[in-house]
């Protein structure tokens, strides 16, 4: 079993950057296929990016392309989702996720362990 934690979320102005961070512990990230989801009230969770055990790929919704980026440190257990230019649409709660499974899949049900969520607030 594997714990995550995100943090990193606020408040913060259109056009403005946060960083959120995806710390895990209980077992080694380096095993587990790393993603992010965000929901907003409302609506169903949906998909931001995901990236790969080692690292070297990586998979944005189009909503994500050219604003954020998804990184890992394997090192220190942790993902990164690092989110410029952000749009009052961004508001959400973010989450990330562990799948067992190799794959970079963008439906939550194929993900196998979620945190607590960290919320994101741009304001216009």
């Amino acid at each position: 079993q594997v714990q995550l934690v995100e943090s990193g979320g606020g408040l913060v102005q259109a056009g403005g950057s946060l960083r959120l961070s995806c710390a895990a512990s209980g077992r080694t990230l380096s095993n587990y296929d790393m993603g992010w989801f965000r929901q907003a009230p409302g609506k169903e969770r949906e998909f931001v990016a995901a990236i790969s055990a080692s690292g070297d790929s990586a998979y944005l919704a189009g909503s994500a392309k050219g604003r954020f980026t998804v990184s890992r440190d394997n090192a220190k257990n942790t993902v990164y989702l690092q989110m410029n230019n952000l749009k009052p649409e961004d508001s959400a709660v973010y989450y990330c996720a562990a799948r067992i499974l190799t794959g970079l899949e963008d439906s939550p049900l194929m993900w196998d362990y979620w945190g607590q969520g960290t919320q994101v607030i741009v304001s216009s």
